[in-house]
């Protein structure tokens, strides 16, 4: 039982004592006591002024003079008006860091065969070019929003579903056949998903040109659109692809394979993957199964075109497109069709979609789409929305060819970390596979903690130098914290110090000591509603408050030079655990520590 559990079980014996009221523990509001305030927890008493018929003050009094005199681990109490500020006594503190050096993947929670199964799909890159920034911000939340679930007791698989087929990829391949002049990843030796991405960058370019002309021979904006023979090569080579055209699918197969392998490569350095990964290819044809389905039980309707429509007015949405009068399909199609398979395929119990915020109203159709084509799971579908992220030089236009890509970021936030680090001499005595291993760390981690400490409904400008600081609130400065404290550890067991499991109540302990053990007994809370929130920045954010405490503590505490054995054996093990939270903290973001510094 927690400090905070022991203290609402009196004070609910309180309120039965005092005023002969029956209370439920939901109806206690117990929360820390602000800095500026005496004491550790602080009971709003205003809910129970109807019961006492006293003022909130008389109220606080009778409260906190009963739990003085009937709760052991009350050791005094001060009144500041509505306010009840409670000191629990320094030997709580003690047998509550001993339990939570005791307690095995302490703050998380153990999966079992019974556990609730969660799908998570991020990622959802299309074949016609690189990873760019956005894409690091989904698949950094959508690892991590992963670890935090499996660390609140889900069973998670982790999904990605590739766009590897519509128009987009055919003007990629189109220009290769066009301008490409043979050229592989090997021959250029460029990556595979850089060297399509240029192609459809050089797609773009020539289509530009076209209209250019078009327009100059008389031709509207609209016509010229109408007529390029460009596009029009373009949908004719996506009509012959899903004809099952040889020659065209054979092109497609190439091409994509040498996505996937510039992917992979990007994923691996980014330490993200997926146990299952689905292809748009693969699940189109299941969606528009479905769609029709839909349409042959009147819940979709034929337009004169042929196209196949959703009429969401009564869902407050408007009329959505399902299958193009050609017969082709759209994202919505697909989507259909890839929930489907993947109900199909596992027991989930709960469907998390990592996608930007400017796809609200297509998850919001899709849900709906699924409940009308009769799919229990349609209305429990959840998209975790995210903003954009940008570049302090603005946003990013892919067919422009001026995104920002993710192997260039990776490799700038190396650099830089190198950089800073050279001139900070945090690299001497090192040797060097220990100098590449910690510039590593740090330049990844950099990148990934930067991200992920801002809430992700929110917009953000991602800054390469600003996230490797050493004093601010970075990994780097995590990192950093981790390190020192397991130098400190490390000297104590060469000064043949043996490190404590266990501590005795009656050893002396700071304000400050007790302050780092209060946050340390927060972490199992702070876990538990990043899961309910979806949010990785709780989890940074606590993790960042517990250093900074730490740091201040260390500022103003001895350890190894501490002559008093028990205070100093406290130390240790106060640091130890601190280390460990902060090393199972910066886990579930996916952001590595190291040993050494």
């Amino acid at each position: 039982m927690s400090i905070e559990q022991q203290i609402i079980g009196a004070i609910l014996a309180g309120m039965h004592t005092l005023y002969g009221w029956e209370a439920s523990a939901e109806q206690i509001q117990l929360q820390k006591t602000k800095k500026e305030f005496k004491g550790h927890l602080t009971l709003v008493v205003f809910p129970f002024l109807k019961v006492s018929k006293k003022s909130p003050e008389q109220t606080a009094l009778e409260i906190g003079a009963y739990l003085a005199s009937y709760e052991p681990s009350v050791a005094s109490f001060n009144v500041v008006k509505g306010f009840l500020n409670l000191t629990v006594v320094p030997s709580c503190w003690v047998e509550l860091l001993n339990g939570i050096s005791h307690t095995q993947g302490y703050g998380t929670t153990p999966v079992t065969e019974r556990s609730p199964l969660v799908m998570i799909e991020y990622s959802s890159p299309n074949t016609n070019k690189p990873l760019h920034l956005g894409h690091v911000r989904n698949n950094l939340l959508g690892f991590s929003l992963a670890e935090i679930m499996k660390a609140n007791g889900y069973n998670v698989v982790k999904t990605n579903i590739v766009n590897d087929r519509g128009i987009h990829i055919c003007k990629s391949m189109l220009a290769w056949q066009k301008w490409g002049n043979g050229e592989t990843p090997q021959s250029s030796g460029k990556k595979g998903d850089h060297l399509i991405g240029e192609y459809y960058v050089l797609f773009d370019k020539h289509y530009k040109q076209e209209l250019k002309d078009l327009e100059a021979g008389g031709l509207t904006r609209e016509q010229a659109e109408a007529q390029s023979p460009l596009m029009q090569q373009a949908r004719e080579m996506l009509r012959s692809w899903e004809a099952g055209d040889e020659a065209v699918v054979t092109l497609w197969k190439t091409m994509n394979g040498w996505v996937y392998d510039g992917f992979n490569e990007t994923y691996k350095k980014m330490g993200v993957d997926f146990d299952k990964i689905y292809y748009e290819s693969a699940t189109y044809l299941v969606g528009k199964e479905e769609v029709l389905r839909g349409v042959r039980e009147g819940v979709f309707y034929r337009r004169d075109d042929g196209s196949v429509w959703a009429d969401l007015r009564k869902d407050k949405l408007d009329e959505k497109l399902l299958l193009r009068a050609d017969g082709t399909s759209v994202y919505m199609t697909q989507d259909i069709g890839t929930a489907k398979l993947r109900f199909d395929d596992y027991p989930v119990n709960r469907m998390i979609y990592v996608v930007g915020n400017e796809q609200n109203y297509h998850f919001q159709a899709l849900s709906i789409l699924l409940d009308k084509l009769g799919f229990a799971f349609g209305k429990g579908l959840v998209h975790f929305s995210y903003g954009m992220v940008e570049l302090p030089e603005g946003k990013m236009k892919s067919r422009e060819g001026t995104v920002v890509d993710a192997d260039d970021l990776i490799d700038e936030m190396l650099q830089t970390a190198r950089e800073i680090s050279q001139e900070l001499g945090k690299l001497d005595n090192m040797n060097p596979d220990e100098v590449e291993n910690i510039i590593r760390i740090v330049g990844l981690g950099s990148l990934k903690y930067f991200i992920l400490k801002v809430d992700p409904r929110k917009n953000m400008t991602f800054n390469p130098r600003e996230s490797i600081d050493f004093n601010g609130n970075t990994a780097s400065f995590i990192q950093y914290t981790y390190a020192r404290i397991r130098s400190v550890l490390r000297k104590a067991t060469e000064q043949g110090q043996s490190l404590p499991c266990y501590v005795p109540p009656s050893v002396s302990i700071s304000e400050k000591e007790e302050s780092l053990i209060q946050l340390l007994a927060d972490y199992p809370a702070i876990v538990r509603e990043a899961g309910e929130a979806y949010s990785p920045a709780l989890i940074a954010n606590y993790i960042y408050d517990l250093v900074k405490e730490y740091n201040q503590f260390y500022h103003d505490f001895s350890i190894l030079r501490e002559e008093n054995p028990e205070r100093r054996n406290l130390r240790l093990l106060l640091s130890s655990n601190v280390a460990e939270v902060i090393k199972s903290g910066m886990k579930l973001l996916g952001v590595e520590v190291p040993e050494r510094m």
